[in-house]
């Protein structure tokens, strides 16, 4: 199983390239550099890693816990994480090019889906760490004591 180490690197670096990218992609010039195409695709790579690597090793354990309690934040978050893939998905399919390179026919407009897609992650960084963190602790715990 992943370490809570592992994922709170992934999460502050998922946050930094988020905050970084924000302010680059004012700048519609900058919008066409290979540097920021660079750190966007850096940036949707880790987001969709850190949201399989979740779905593939702490849900499992919460889901089948006999609390029900645990298991409806496990189902929650198992559902925010389909829902994060819709978007980006769609927010690709919309912006992207072969995920190779950006695609920006309406800067503005770009420049505001992507703000609203940070915002979404950013949002979702917060509730792991305040919410399904902690509670992937108890349970460890709990197995640990048992």
């Amino acid at each position: 199983m992943i370490s809570f180490e592992e994922l709170t690197q992934q999460n502050h670096k998922i946050a930094e390239l988020s905050k970084v990218l924000s302010h680059i992609i004012k700048d519609r010039e900058i919008c066409d550099t290979d540097v920021t195409c660079d750190l966007f695709f850096d940036f949707v790579s880790r987001v969709q890693e850190h949201l399989n690597i979740e779905d593939r090793e702490i849900y499992q354990a919460l889901l089948t816990h006999n609390e029900s309690r645990i298991n409806n934040t496990a189902s929650r978050f198992l559902s925010g994480s389909a829902e994060i893939k819709r978007v980006f998905k769609q927010y690709l399919k919309r912006w992207c090019h072969n995920n190779k390179s950006l695609r920006i026919k309406d800067h503005a407009l770009f420049v505001q889906e992507t703000n609203d897609m940070f915002n979404l992650v950013l949002q979702r960084i917060q509730d792991e760490t305040e919410h399904l963190y902690p509670m992937v602790k108890e349970v460890e715990l709990e197995r640990q004591a048992a």
